[in-house]
């Protein structure tokens, strides 16, 4: 039976032409187009057991007018973009921090764009620090939220685990990641991105290179879970870091 509806899944998509298409369970990885793509997607669902695509993950816009697109991964419906918002859930302004000294001192949420550059903002979102995740006037759209670092873990997991996930989830080739992009397929749709980091000094670095992405989940000595993809490596790093850092947040459907 497995045979026949990969085969089926196969037949049905690539007599079709990549047309344009919006708002159907053909496009099942909401790439916007149905291809090659869209094989891959379902034969994971297939081999892994995993449910059927579901076409209420639907994209989402915040506060801002922001627009995300959105991808279903297990039983989990994922942002396939970084962050971009600038105000919380409620119409605060989430303040735009540019001196590395004052990053360094802060205890409440803030922004920034890395190297203070709104032109890398398109492509790879804003960095934030973990006060920002956990405010309780909530940086995520409505019926949305920053991961646990046990949602993080069930996505890796439902990937295959730590050891190979980070290549289904990094956006593939060198457009936006440093060479060799090791293992990168992008074959869960997460299109994971190296907006790289800010450190605890204020100083930028790493774009191009690694993605770091906040979890809701306090660790041990202050420190927060985090989650990160690398250009180098096929897997998936699970690390912890200090709340002033200046990380990607990508959001989970409630």
């Amino acid at each position: 039976m497995r045979q026949v509806l990969l085969a089926l899944a196969g037949i049905i998509i690539l007599i079709m032409p990549a047309i344009s298409f919006a708002g159907d369970c053909g496009d099942v990885n909401n790439s916007g187009s149905i291809n090659i793509l869209d094989v891959t997607y379902l034969i994971n669902y297939i081999y892994k057991g995993g449910p059927a695509p579901d076409c209420g993950c639907e994209s989402v816009m915040d506060i801002d007018g922001n627009m995300y697109s959105t991808i279903q991964i297990g039983s989990q419906c994922w942002m396939a973009e970084n962050l971009k918002v600038t105000h919380y859930r409620n119409g605060d302004p989430i303040p735009n921090v540019i001196s590395d000294y004052i990053w360094f001192e802060l205890t409440t949420g803030a922004y920034c764009n890395y190297n203070n550059d709104e032109g890398n903002v398109d492509v790879y979102g804003r960095l934030y620090n973990w006060h920002a995740v956990v405010d309780g006037r909530n940086i995520a759209p409505e019926g949305w939220h920053v991961p646990s670092d046990a949602e993080w873990q069930a996505l890796v997991d439902y990937l295959g685990g730590d050891a190979v996930a980070g290549g289904e989830m990094k956006e593939a080739g060198t457009t936006h990641w440093l060479s060799p992009n090791t293992g990168a397929t992008n074959a869960s749709g997460f299109t994971g991105l190296p907006a790289g980091r800010r450190d605890l000094d204020g100083y930028f670095l790493n774009l191009g290179g690694i993605g770091y992405f906040w979890s809701t989940t306090e660790a041990p000595a202050n420190h927060v879970w985090y989650r990160n993809l690398h250009y180098f490596l096929a897997s998936v790093t699970h690390g912890d870091y200090a709340k002033v850092g200046g990380f990607s947040i990508r959001c989970v459907k409630d």
